[in-house]
């Protein structure tokens, strides 16, 4: 008799969306203080911005972290309204409690100036937005993609929840991102200890297959450096940036294998100090008219010619 149907192992680079939620919220507390590459990405990306025409009425930060970009966000289109989301419920209570600060704050500079619609605040995931369909004008989502294991269906719900002529802007880590730790933990197990990066074009191609038009893609590489290996792993916990892969060495690392790994990374050194690169893929794109039914078939319009 055949046996049961055989199921794919689960890629050891995919990360546990349980283990995501709990460093995140774990790390709610200590978040703004690490944040320093995330607010420099996040104000680039913002920049970005400038070039394009668009006065969304409804906008939709995905990972939205402590809040951040709410504020940003609400001074460049003061007649929007914000929807933050988060997988962290910690994290989603630390925006809105910055933001409760901040409109404190305006009402109490600006007495005569009144503030725009206070935002919303909402827990979820990226892969399945508790949202309804044809809502937003802008998605906005600055490093939070690269702990999503799957991409086009993530791209598939920001399509769904976006209006036509809608935009989509995001920032992500690319391959290249903690080299250094990749190698040096290379060289003390076999086991993962930095999460699946995607090549850029790659994403741009999933935007494509998502049904979205005209991607732009780029990319440059920050590089950080830490006095030592303690400082680089306590700034990365402060994030909730830790290591939630399923390969993840369960139990603690043995000293003779720790070793070996701060032995690799030394010898990464630059002028006494240690670096780490971070690879950002910047993107964005539109969302185009339908081209096809959502079982697949194409959608042909007819236009009346004049008599």
């Amino acid at each position: 008799m055949p046996g049961p149907p055989a199921f794919p192992a689960p890629d050891p680079r995919d990360v546990d969306p349980r283990r995501v939620r709990r460093a995140f919220g774990r790390a709610a507390g200590t978040y703004d203080a690490a944040a320093v590459l995330q607010r420099e990405v996040g104000a680039r990306m913002a920049a970005r911005l400038d070039y394009v025409k668009i006065a969304p009425a409804l906008i939709l930060d995905g990972g939205c972290g402590t809040g951040e970009a709410i504020g940003e966000l609400a001074a460049r289109y003061p007649r929007s309204r914000v929807v933050a989301l988060d997988i962290a419920l910690p994290m989603v209570a630390a925006a809105r409690e910055r933001g409760r600060q901040g409109r404190s704050l305006l009402r109490r500079l600006l007495p005569a100036r009144r503030a725009g619609a206070a935002p919303w605040y909402l827990c979820g995931d990226l892969n399945c937005l508790p949202l309804r369909g044809v809502a937003f004008d802008l998605v906005w989502s600055n490093l939070a993609l690269q702990w999503v294991n799957d991409l086009p269906r993530a791209f598939a719900e920001w399509r769904r929840v976006l209006k036509v002529g809608g935009l989509v802007s995001f920032t992500t880590f690319g391959p290249d991102t903690l080299m250094e730790l990749r190698r040096a933990f290379a060289r003390a197990d076999g086991h993962t200890h930095t999460n699946r990066f995607i090549d850029m074009h790659d994403i741009g191609d999933m935007l494509v297959d998502a049904g979205f038009a005209d991607p732009v893609m780029d990319m440059e590489k920050i590089t950080l450096t830490y006095p030592d290996a303690g400082a680089l792993l306590r700034e990365l916990k402060g994030l909730g940036a830790t290591n939630a892969t399923r390969g993840r060495p369960h139990g603690l690392m043995g000293r003779a294998r720790w070793r070996r790994m701060l032995a690799a990374l030394d010898a990464m050194r630059v002028q006494g100090r240690l670096p780490a690169t971070f690879e950002v893929v910047y993107g964005h794109a539109w969302k185009g008219e339908p081209k096809r039914t959502d079982d697949g078939l194409p959608i042909v319009k007819l236009t009346r010619g004049r008599p």
